[in-house]
C-alpha cells in the first residue's frame, strides 16, 4: 500500500535580541546590516529556491546547471486588504544548461523548477519569472 499522505518539511530559525538570525541547522549567523531588510532577504529567498528547485528538476533529467539571479518586488498597501505587502514581484534567472533541452522539454525544465519554489508558492503575488538560457532568452 502506498503512503498518500504528502512529504512535509520543517525550516527553523532563531532571532535574538540584536536581530542576529541562525538557522535551525547550524551554520553562520545572518547579522543584522542596514542595507538587508527582511524584504530583501524574501527576495534572496526567492531566487535561490527557484534555482534550488532547478537544480532538483535538472538533476532528476541529467542536465547539469550553472546559474544566478536577481529578483525585485514591489510594496504597497493591497487593495482588497488595506495591508502593506508585495504587491509585484519579478525573478530574472540566467542559467547555463548542458546539454541543453529540446524546446518543449526545456520549457517543462523550467516550469517545474517555478512550480517547486516554495518560496514562490508562498506568495500572494505571484512572481514572474524571465528565464534566460544558455544566453538566449525565452519566452
Amino acid at each position: 500500500m502506498v503512503d498518500a499522505r504528502p512529504r512535509v518539511l520543517e525550516f527553523e530559525v532563531s532571532v535574538d535580541r540584536d536581530r542576529v538570525a541562525r538557522s535551525g541547522l547550524g551554520g553562520g549567523q545572518l547579522l543584522r546590516e542596514e542595507s538587508w531588510s527582511a524584504e530583501h532577504l524574501v527576495l534572496a529567498g526567492l531566487v535561490r529556491c527557484t534555482l534550488a528547485s532547478l537544480d532538483h528538476a535538472a538533476e532528476r533529467a541529467q542536465v547539469r546547471v550553472a546559474g544566478a539571479g536577481r529578483a525585485h518586488g514591489t510594496i504597497t498597501k493591497r487593495e482588497d486588504d488595506g495591508l502593506y505587502a508585495f504587491v509585484d514581484v519579478e525573478s530574472d534567472l540566467d542559467v547555463e544548461l548542458d546539454p541543453l533541452p529540446e524546446r518543449e522539454a526545456l520549457e517543462e525544465l523550467l516550469g517545474r523548477a517555478e512550480r517547486g519554489c516554495f518560496v514562490g508558492n508562498s506568495l500572494t503575488a505571484r512572481p514572474r519569472y524571465r528565464w534566460t538560457v544558455n544566453g538566449r532568452e525565452i519566452a
